[in-house]
């Protein structure tokens, strides 16, 4: 028996369930494969470690597929501004605040799995959406139009299209043949949890040093997360440390405006890859969210690329459906790949001038990198740019997340 659907997401995590929640209530069959659910939450429990800066763009999407309830309902912390400096020169930091542009906040900071399960909380609301979990994909037989993918225990699951929402060593990408262009940045990023003496801020800070960024995202009470990108060798040895030595490092390499951490709550650490796929999609089959594309998370935009990928190709989906289109066809999917691809070209593009520009000590570097940020902080329209980058609200944007 094999069960078919229109839409076959593979990968519940946040961008395809998010795509499946843009797909409800809708004439089209839709069905989420999620290999294992998040944990439920409870409000007494110490925040997880993998967090994102969900941007004004992601929130209302959030919003209008009826999942944004769901996070609040939960926790998360809103932040309204965000300083940027260089650590051998205070000459070029520069702050920006949300009310200048006229908004009352730039995003907000969300454990992604409190992302996650207001998202699989709304999909439970949707009549035309079947979550299966645990999906352990055994074997994926790409067909256009009839991709067959085997789960362990023998189920098996048809669909018209399938999308590739599972992750940077996407299954379905590779069963697909689909390329990537990729290298490592000689980076890791080591991401701390902890408890500070002070309550809950609403500024991000990010100082530059040659070595990577040093980076703050306040969370909900007397919470924070903070990054330190480094060497992998560098990284190694400083999450090796007992909490009390790395206390000391943190205090010692950090910015005073860092202020007081009395306790670490835990640490993680992961290496930083650039990766592109060569084509989005193919005759029914379609890529999103890192499955398509992974970048530098210097500005924390992996996640909000990935979420205006969902409520770009399914605007595109029902369009197509609406107008009697086959919805898993190649002259359908193209116009999502045309939308998409570029922008996160770009997306990809700044990243990377972000880190080599801000990784390298040379001299003339420094000073360009100086009066680029005093210029961005001083001129009136360069801070409205910056901040509406900020906020994902900069170019054209999918009408789900205006």
């Amino acid at each position: 028996m094999k069960t078919r659907y229109d839409v076959l997401i593979v990968g519940g995590g946040m961008v395809g369930s998010a795509l499946a929640c843009a797909l409800g209530n809708t004439g089209l069959s839709v069905a989420v494969l999620e290999r294992q659910l998040p944990e439920p939450f409870v409000a007494s429990q110490p925040h997880d470690l993998r967090v994102s800066a969900l941007s004004i763009a992601s929130e209302r999407f959030l919003q209008n597929i009826g999942a944004w309830d769901g996070i609040r309902s939960r926790r998360s912390c809103p932040y309204k501004r965000m300083k940027v400096w260089e650590r051998s020169s205070d000459k070029g930091a520069t702050e920006f605040d949300a009310a200048d542009s006229g908004y009352s906040h730039l995003g907000h900071i969300v454990e992604n799995r409190i992302v996650q399960l207001a998202l699989l909380e709304r999909l439970g609301e949707l009549d035309n959406v079947d979550l299966i979990s645990p999906a352990r994909t055994l074997r994926i037989d790409y067909s256009p139009g009839a991709t067959l993918v085997e789960l362990e225990g023998g189920e098996q699951v048809v669909g018209r299209l399938v999308v590739a929402a599972d992750g940077g060593d996407s299954m379905v990408r590779q069963a697909a043949g689909i390329g990537v262009t990729k290298w490592d940045y000689h980076q890791h990023a080591l991401v701390a949890g902890v408890t500070t003496a002070y309550g809950q801020e609403d500024i991000t800070w990010q100082q530059f040093q040659p070595s990577g960024p040093l980076a703050f995202l306040p969370l909900s009470g007397h919470n924070a997360s903070v990054v330190w990108y480094n060497t992998p060798n560098e990284v190694k040895r400083l999450r090796a440390l007992p909490d009390d030595a790395f206390l000391q490092q943190l205090h010692a390499n950090f910015p005073p405006e860092l202020g007081t951490i009395t306790e670490i709550q835990g640490r993680s650490s992961f290496p930083l890859r650039r990766q592109h796929a060569q084509q989005y999609a193919l005759e029914g089959l379609v890529l999103v969210g890192d499955a398509a594309h992974m970048i530098h998370p210097l500005a924390g935009q992996g996640v909000n690329i990935g979420m205006l990928d969902a409520a770009a190709l399914a605007e595109v989906l029902l369009q197509a459906h609406a107008q009697g289109e086959a919805h898993e066809s190649m002259p359908v999917l193209s116009r999502y790949e045309k939308q998409r691809r570029h922008h996160n070209l770009l997306m990809m593009q700044i990243m990377d001038g972000f880190y080599h520009v801000f990784t390298n000590d040379i001299g003339p570097l420094k000073l360009v990198r100086n009066l680029g940020l005093g210029l961005a902080g001083r001129i009136p329209l360069a801070r409205r740019q910056v901040m509406e980058f900020a906020m994902g609200i900069r170019g054209s944007l999918p009408g789900l997340a205006r």
